[in-house]
């Protein structure tokens, strides 16, 4: 045996130990305080549970650039007996990481996908007409949604209902748009977030929270290899191909761009790694 196959085996055994550690019942991790008009970032998350895995940026941009981020409940899940109780884990997720929360309609919006978008117009125009309001309202710096391409259909749909709802707003409004992955890689992100080990442990206890998911299948294990692996695709996309690798370990991959007179355009030439050093806020002046 090398020391290879011992690395793996210890890599399972703490797996199986962390099956057994509790769900959802910590108190709320610290959280900075914000000024009155502090900046806002909107995380339009698909599915409740989307905040905690893909909101590795949005948990430094309130930590470190002391932003107000509050996550829009875009859906509350398909299944109808859930939404209320997905509803109450989600509350609890981001009353443990310090967001706010916003819910589109009672129990979430429905069948935001791109078959509705092109099939059922009526019933797309009016979701779309909901998340235009939270942007007209709320104005955020930052919007945080899906990539075009993330496999999910609900991830797809939300990418392109808020990319709907900004067509709707007027076009000399600017802000940043930083588009996240889960379910599937994206093919050219332009910014490497490094993640601490105390955000990622965060992540995982208030993803914690969704119980009624977790009961299913424990994937929460799963998010820091999958953050790993993000280092190692994100050398090469961000960093360029045959570059040097980053000295740390976990990281979220994003694509950046920002609005202007209505277009979303690039904000910096090539790729960006934004380790832990540098302050999250420095990505939006």
């Amino acid at each position: 045996m090398t020391p290879y196959h011992q690395f793996v085996q210890e890599i399972l055994q703490c797996l199986d130990r962390a099956r057994r550690h509790p769900l959802g019942q910590f108190p709320p991790a610290p959280r900075p305080a914000l000024a009155h008009d502090a900046p806002k970032a909107l995380f339009f998350s698909p599915h409740p549970d989307d905040e905690c895995i893909s909101g590795g940026l949005a948990l430094r941009l309130l930590r470190e650039a002391r932003m107000n981020v509050i996550n829009v409940a875009v859906t509350q899940g398909s299944k109808k007996e859930r939404q209320e109780a997905r509803f109450q884990e989600l509350r609890g997720a981001c009353g443990y990481l310090g967001f706010g929360l916003l819910q589109t309609v009672p129990g979430g919006l429905e069948k935001i996908n791109l078959k509705t978008r092109q099939q059922d117009p009526a019933h797309w125009n009016r979701s779309v007409e909901v998340i235009a309001r939270l942007l007209a309202e709320h104005r955020p710096q930052v919007v945080l949604f899906p990539h075009e391409r993330d496999w999910n259909s609900t991830h797809i749909g939300t990418h392109f209902l808020v990319i709907d709802a900004f067509a709707r707003l007027p076009q000399d409004y600017q802000c940043y748009s930083v588009e996240t992955e889960f379910w599937g890689a994206m093919d050219d992100p332009n910014l490497m977030v490094e993640m601490s080990a105390n955000d990622l442990g965060d992540m995982l206890a208030a993803l914690t929270f969704h119980v009624g998911e977790l009961a299913r299948n424990p994937y929460h294990l799963l998010l820091p290899a999958w953050m790993m692996d993000n280092v190692r695709r994100g050398a090469e996309l961000v960093g360029g191909q045959g570059g040097p690798a980053p000295d740390f370990q976990l990281a979220a991959l994003c694509r950046v761009r920002k609005r202007v007179q209505g277009n979303w355009v690039k904000t910096f030439e090539g790729g960006k790694v934004l380790p832990q050093s540098v302050n999250a806020g420095t990505l939006f002046g």
